[in-house]
Formats: structure tokens, sequence, C-alpha cells
């Protein structure tokens, strides 16, 4: 296998860019990358869902090991862990594909320990990994404005600045494990957010509190966030759409669960968060977005009318 090595500077028209997983997030990933000039390769199980990619100039290949061939840098936007590994560490997966000098970059949720893994493999043939899951939901997506939570080499992640900053503002955070370790603990304060913004949601409905009022007046105080401001309004207006579907956020608990243990540590918190999201899946409600958790609280309506 030849060595990647002419390309020294990442930049369109010189960095070959593979793109695996073209969903709710990593369609409008890639996207940015393929507006900035970058060529892609792109494969995604579901061929329609790479369609629009495709028609801008993207080339489709049947395997991720193709993907890999065709692209010095190679990004994979999953569902899950088990995805990860499979698509990346198979036999017909990205390492086995990429040439030495290449760079592997993971934007799924995952275990922070399959990224060390990944790192410790792709380094042994000469390849780079990044771990860097995003936070923002399909808005920061779209707008570009995601935080993007790296591990692995600094130097590596100052290189991929050129392709990270199209998608939103990438923040190194330690060594290999160490941008999916951000991201659980990021769920886990994510997670608490929503609850409590639908246990304030139901306490002033049930107050007889006018909830448009309630929210302005709160959101500029101690109570305000981000989880509240983006989607505080949705909720008002019925909106259970998903930014991330709430059987990821059961997925990304579970993980930080799974951690706490071999920490030897406890989140009760977290267990909580966790035990609700679990109902919202058991209720047939996963793939509608985390704020759907106010559904569990029974309320009738708390719509409002949209304004004239």
């Amino acid at each position: 296998m030849e060595a990647a090595a002419a390309w020294e500077e990442v930049a369109a028209g010189i960095t070959r860019v593979g793109w695996i997983g073209t969903g709710l997030m990593g369609m409008p990933m890639c996207s940015h990358l393929q507006n900035a000039g970058f060529q892609i390769t792109v494969f995604n199980r579901t061929i329609s869902k790479a369609q629009i990619l495709c028609d801008r100039g993207a080339t489709y290949v049947d395997s991720p090991f193709a993907v890999a061939q065709c692209s010095d840098v190679v990004f994979t936007m999953l569902g899950n862990a088990s995805e990860v590994r499979q698509v990346i560490l198979s036999k017909n997966g990205v390492l086995a594909g990429l040439c030495a000098g290449g760079i592997i970059v993971d934007c799924s949720s995952s275990e922070p320990s399959l990224a060390r893994e990944i790192f410790s493999l792709a380094e042994a043939k000469g390849i780079q990994s990044v771990d860097a899951p995003v936070s923002g939901g399909e808005v920061g997506a779209q707008q570009g404005s995601l935080a993007i939570l790296a591990g692995g080499k600094e130097e590596t992640v100052k290189r991929l600045e050129p392709l990270l900053k199209f998608m939103g503002k990438v923040t190194y955070m330690g060594p290999a494990g160490a941008g999916q370790s951000c991201k659980l603990a990021n769920q886990i304060s994510v997670a608490a957010n929503f609850l409590g913004l639908a246990e304030g949601l139901t306490y002033a409905n049930k107050a007889g509190l006018d909830l448009t009022t309630y929210l302005g007046a709160v959101s500029g105080g101690a109570a305000g966030s981000k989880v509240m401001d983006s989607f505080g309004p949705r909720i008002l207006r019925s909106d259970l759409s998903p930014g991330g579907f709430a059987e990821y956020m059961v997925k990304d608990l579970g993980l930080a669960l799974k951690e706490a243990q071999a920490m030897g540590a406890s989140f009760p918190g977290l267990a909580l968060s966790q035990q609700m999201y679990l109902s919202l899946v058991a209720h047939g409600d996963g793939r509608l977005g985390a704020q759907s958790v106010l559904s569990l609280y029974h309320l009738k309506d708390l719509s409002v009318p949209a304004d004239p």
C-alpha cells in the first residue's frame, strides 16, 4: 500500500475527503465540506440518503474500504459503537483501506475505550485517528456551528482545522478517547437540562402561568440555557421533531453509566435521566427529539397560538 504523503497541506483541491454516514447530522456536516470545494467520496448503507451529495458531485462507492482507498481523510458519523467498530475495524473497513499517512476522524458518539483502540491500531499502520464527537444537534450541523470535541494527537487536530472549521468550533480535549469522554459529560448535562425544562414547564402550566411569558421571564436568569432557548419554543409549538433522537440519548447515557461503573463512581442524576429516556423508547417514542421527554408528564396541551 502506497504511503499517502503527497498531501501535507489540508486544503480544497488537494485533500481527498471520505465520508461515511449521511443521516440527520452527517449529511449537513459533509455538505459544508463539499460546498467549501473538497472532493468527496461517500458511503451510506441507505444509498438514497447520500443522493443529494452525489447530485452535487460526490462519488458514491460501495463500502467503507472503498471510501478509504479514495481518501486522505475519512470522516465517520454513525449511530453507535458497534457500527463504528464494524465500519472502521472490519476487514472491509476504513483502516484496512486507508494508506499510511491518512487520518480517520470519528464524529460519532461512541465509547472512549473504542476510540483508544482505534487510535492504537491505526498508529501501528502509520495512520492517525481522532475521536471528534459533536454537540449542537441538527441545527448546529446545518449552521456549521457545532461544538467539536477532539481527542488524539494535538498536532493532528490542528492539521485538520481547515476541514473542521466548516462544521463548527473544535476544542482539543486531550489524548485518544478524551473527545468521547467530553461528549458523555456533555450528554449528562444536556439530559439534566431537558428534564429541568420539562419539569419547570409542567409546574408553570399547573400553576396557571402563561408559558410563553414564563420562558421569557426565566430564560434571562439562572435557569436560562441553550436547551431552553432552542427547545422551549419548539415544545410550546408541540414540535417534537428530532435535533437528536431520544433513543440516542439512551445510548449515550448508557455509555456514561458504563464508564461511571468503571470509574467506581455514582451519578444518581445520570441514572434517573437514562431511566426517563428509556421510558420514552419503551413507549415507542425513541425517534422523537430529546425534548419529547416532556410527554412523560402526561400534559394534554402546552401549545400556544402561532404569531399572526
